[in-house]
């Protein structure tokens, strides 16, 4: 199998701010005169958009609410993270991940985030990362319906590529997923892609049992040891 395109999953996997994002969803259930759980980000969110999280984590209280009310919920929570971020000197990019999309776009792999986080806030956190120019396509919880393990966004990933890049004839099981969670790893399997799990956010051998390999950071990922792993028949079972 030839590799040709590298798809990064977005919060936990470039961006460590999975604790910003907890803390926003406590204060909202809060807002809601709901209790927090402390297991309810983790349980419920993880890996997943905001607006399943938010749905999830309400019904669960026996709150039921209209899409309207759920669209202002969720408006509320994107503009306390934007300022969160903007108010940050530094971004929490992961060490090792902007050297490792450096190399991938040296060797002319093509580069992009299927994420469930909206796509102003990943917009922002690649600009201010400047690692934008290096991302052909971006697929967000604003694009889709459904949210990870639902391979929908790693499907249209593929396919805004392949009308952008036609002359390379792109597809699912030329892909390689890089994910932080269970879920998302999932959803790349699902999808017909080979995953990488990064752990990042859950423990290495939880990660393990799912992805076709798993490193325990970012600064163990080698470009070289992709593209063999990548290339090998037998990755039924992690390496």
């Amino acid at each position: 199998m030839t590799l040709k395109v590298v798809l990064f999953d977005f919060n936990g996997t470039i961006i460590n701010d999975e604790a910003i994002h907890a803390a926003l969803i406590q204060d909202l259930l809060l807002a809601e005169n709901l209790r927090p759980d402390g297991t309810d980000y983790q349980r419920c969110c993880l890996g997943r958009s905001d607006r399943a999280c938010l749905r999830d984590l309400l019904r669960q209280r026996g709150r039921i609410v209209s899409d309207q009310y759920l669209n202002q919920l969720l408006e509320r929570k994107r503009q306390a993270y934007l300022a969160k971020i903007s108010a940050l000197d530094k971004l929490p990019i992961y060490p090792g991940v902007t050297e490792f999309i450096h190399k991938l776009h040296g060797v002319s792999l093509l580069l992009g985030v299927v994420t469930g986080a909206g796509r102003e806030e990943v917009e922002m956190v690649l600009g201010r990362s400047q690692l934008a120019p290096y991302f052909s396509v971006i697929v967000t919880g604003d694009d889709i319906p459904t949210s990870k393990p639902d391979p929908l966004g790693y499907l249209l990933a593929v396919e805004r590529l392949q009308r952008q890049f036609s002359d390379r004839h792109i597809e699912p099981h030329h892909c390689l997923a890089i994910e932080d969670s269970l879920v998302g790893i999932e959803a790349a399997k699902n999808a017909g892609m080979q995953v990488v799990g990064v752990a990042q956010t859950y423990p290495f051998h939880m990660l393990q049992r799912q992805a076709n390999w798993t490193v325990d950071k970012f600064t163990e990922l080698e470009l070289e040891r992709v593209e063999a792993v990548f290339a090998r028949q037998d990755l039924e079972s992690p390496v």
